[in-house]
């Protein structure tokens, strides 16, 4: 039986909220046609899950099907180890010819792949640099500014020695397309591929291209519900710290960003005389044109990709992934960026489609996680899953064959407590119903948290949301009597999910004192 081809698109930052097949506040304001193409022509998965929502931990994970605290790569400044077994080096080695093509961020050498141009670091938006093989030669689809681009992204955790470096003219999403179109049309023959089409886009600050200035100049964006709460909520944990759309977090705020001169998109804007009201709703009008036309040319991208798909039969006999390394807060409970546990920073868009054995416009509700990934490609490429792995493949999922033992919940942890953008580290769970979060705030030995905020440690405690009755998370219940059976056994099943995948804190003495604290009997 002939291997499916794969081809795997992720982008970063792009949240669910911002496809219009997940038909949110913004689907008909903002529409995403091309991408919707892959969800009308497969399946919406609406309870993909990341383990950790920071760029290089979420695509640690996904390439070695292992958790953060397992892989070594937790935190935005650890490398990926180059003893990791990745699932580009099984599907290499079981013949499929790879590549991949744009953002990396895992400050080491690409390895499992024939071909790679990847962007240093989080890369350019305009005239972006990449990194090639020392032994290959530019692409002829690019028009180079400098067949040998000074290394101007080195930093105190990434060498960049492994390549070398050139600069194109351009713009980075359509370079990135380029790229992967020219590898389709001169790829070998028959052989089955494994392509990565990894985006830049769209992270901020959100340089979106420039033919897309008046996009969306005369819609005025729904705002999410919580973007103005009520006080007593604002005290949350949750909602205490993090960077903010409003004024409300000091230290950095989307009313701030738009203040300065080199902002990229426009410049400094003009809020004199505005109300604290005023100026985070022009604030989130800005952040929201902004990203969005960074959105549209990734959808005009993704739909190049898949016209060549079906003008040259290949549609068929490949499974098309469109995906994110992580969500993104477009203004729910003010915040912007991720990090959080919040659905709309822990969920992965993902959409599949693959005619041969995924159904058209199927939508399941199945919870699963970044972790199950590569079991699920090497099942489809008829590889047995390495023991090391600890995803399990959900292909069962996609051909609407659930099995009756299937996970109910996932893990979550974030590590970088209160760098870059203020948020606590913390460790929780997600099931259907319901999520649990422990805010232990604490820097613990994370790399890459310099800030000496990072050094305090922050307030401890529970967040319980009920996910069913309130979606959007508003209402903690953590200290409501009433759910205090219910806080219990989430406590029991979030101590036993994090023993399940070998998160034990057992070398932090202070961390194993604040738990036996917090979770009493659950531990």
């Amino acid at each position: 039986m002939k291997k499916p081809n794969i081809l795997f698109i992720m982008s970063d930052d792009h949240a669910a909220n911002a496809i219009s097949a997940y038909g949110s506040r913004l689907a008909v304001q903002a529409p995403t046609p091309n991408i919707d193409r892959i969800a009308n022509n497969g399946i919406r998965m609406d309870n993909c899950f990341c383990t950790n929502a920071i760029c290089t931990p979420s695509r640690a994970v996904i390439l070695t099907g292992q958790h953060s605290h397992v892989n070594g790569v937790r935190t935005l400044s650890d490398a990926l180890d180059q003893n990791s077994v990745l699932m580009s080096e099984i599907l290499k080695e079981n013949g499929y010819q790879t590549a991949i093509f744009g953002k990396w961020h895992l400050h080491a050498e690409p390895r499992g792949f024939d071909d790679w141009a990847v962007l240093p670091g989080q890369g350019e938006y305009y005239d972006p640099s990449f990194i090639i093989s020392h032994s290959d030669k530019p692409s002829d689809v690019l028009e180079l500014i400098d067949e040998n681009a000074p290394d101007f992204r080195k930093d105190d955790h990434t060498n960049y020695s492994w390549g070398r470096h050139i600069q194109a003219k351009g713009y980075v999403t359509d370079l990135i397309t380029d790229l992967t179109l020219d590898w389709l049309k001169n790829r070998r023959g028959d052989e089955p591929f494994y392509l990565c089409c990894h985006n830049k886009a769209p992270h901020d600050f959100f340089e979106y291209k420039r033919v897309f200035e008046d996009l969306y100049k005369d819609v005025d964006f729904n705002e999410p519900s919580t973007l103005f709460e009520e006080e007593s909520i604002q005290k949350e944990i949750s909602r205490a710290y993090g960077t903010t759309v409003s004024e409300r977090w000091e230290p950095r705020n989307m009313v701030k960003h738009l203040s300065d001169p080199e902002y990229p998109n426009g410049g400094a804007m003009d809020f004199t005389g505005m109300s604290f009201e005023e100026k985070t709703k022009v604030a989130y009008q800005k952040y929201m044109q902004d990203y969005l036309r960074t959105v549209h040319s990734i959808d005009q991208n993704v739909g190049r990709v898949l016209d060549y798909l079906e003008e040259n039969g290949l549609m068929e006999n490949t499974i098309v992934i469109y995906t994110s390394d992580q969500g993104m807060m477009l203004g729910e409970h003010d915040h912007i960026d991720k990090r959080w546990i919040f659905d709309e920073s822990q969920q992965m868009p993902l959409l599949i489609s693959y005619p041969k054995g995924i159904s058209k416009g199927t939508v399941s509700l199945d919870v699963i996680d970044n972790v199950d990934f590569a079991p699920t490609l090497l099942d489809y490429a008829g590889v047995k899953k390495p023991e090391f792995m600890q995803g399990r493949s959900f292909k069962p999922v996609l051909e609407q064959k659930t099995p009756a033992d299937w996970r109910q919940s996932v893990y979550y942890r974030y590590w970088m407590h209160m760098a870059h953008h203020w948020v606590p580290a913390h460790f929780g769970i997600r099931t259907n119903e319901w999520k649990l979060i422990f805010f232990y705030g604490k820097k613990l030995d994370a790399t890459g948290c310099e800030h000496p905020d990072c050094a305090i440690d922050t307030k401890p405690g529970f967040e319980l949301y009920d996910v069913v009755n309130d979606p959007e998370e508003k209402y903690n219940l953590a200290n409501n009597p009433e759910y205090s059976e219910i806080l219990e056994k989430l406590k029991k099943e979030l101590i036993s999910l994090k023993r399940e995948v070998g998160d034990s804190d057992s070398k932090y003495p202070e961390m194993m004192e604040l738990i036996t604290k917090y979770f009493g009997e659950a531990y």
